[in-house]
């Protein structure tokens, strides 16, 4: 059986399904090109990291993000992990836009963060697995097909496990025990996250900051510095 999610935890994410990868940012990029000369074949990893350099410079917008799914939507994406993952994080961003009004959505990102993850699990620090680990934790099993919560854990715990020295494996398994209701487990991956802070994208140190000011509430000690 699935874990079940605290009234805090994924009652608070319904809206929106939060999935971050680590993407490479392309440098600073005004907008999302579209649409492409005609016959011009599509990047579909190119679009996600300009729609992620973006997001990484608090720049996005509900129509850059529509924009960027427009291009992967029309683009055979499932040749290469890079590809595929390009289609998952691009079709997460409209996902954690518009919330369940794109629930319909959520299956595509899983089917494509999948293909990722066949054709080359390491691809990107295995950015395909912190993704669909994620979000087999954070979204309704109702919408998955392939996992649910306990699945979402287990492969989120196994990757930080094996690749203890990514601070994003550390950062998404705290996400996912507070939004599964285990604080306790939650606490020593924020407390190492920490001292990296400085190493990770503006919105995963937003997550951070979140997640330390929830697992201190009512004047909690963590046991280590507040970020700075």
């Amino acid at each position: 059986m699935p874990r079940a999610a605290s009234p805090t935890g994924r009652a608070t994410r319904a809206a929106g399904v939060v999935l971050l990868g680590v993407l490479a940012a392309c440098g600073p990029l005004k907008g999302i090109r579209v649409p492409l000369p005609l016959g011009a074949p599509v990047d579909c990893l190119a679009v996600s990291d300009e729609l992620e350099a973006l997001v990484e410079q608090g720049t996005d917008t509900p129509a850059a993000r529509e924009a960027a799914y427009e291009q992967v939507r029309q683009a055979p994406c499932d040749a290469t992990a890079g590809a595929a993952f390009g289609r998952a994080a691009v079709t997460g961003r409209v996902v954690q836009q518009k919330g369940l009004l794109a629930a319909n959505l959520v299956r595509d990102v899983e089917f494509y963060a999948r293909r990722s993850r066949e054709l080359d699990p390491g691809f990107r620090d295995d950015a395909a697995t912190r993704m669909l680990g994620t979000l087999y934790v954070l979204a309704p099993a109702a919408l998955l097909k392939h996992g649910d919560s306990e699945t979402g854990l287990e492969m989120l715990e196994v990757l930080t496990r094996d690749h203890p020295d990514v601070p994003e494996n550390h950062l998404r398994l705290a996400e996912a025990y507070v939004s599964l209701g285990d604080n306790a487990s939650a606490r020593p991956h924020v407390c190492h996250c920490l001292p990296m802070r400085m190493r990770m994208r503006r919105d995963d140190q937003s997550l951070l900051n979140q997640l330390f000011a929830q697992l201190t509430a009512g004047g909690k000690s963590l046991g280590c510095d507040a970020p700075r």
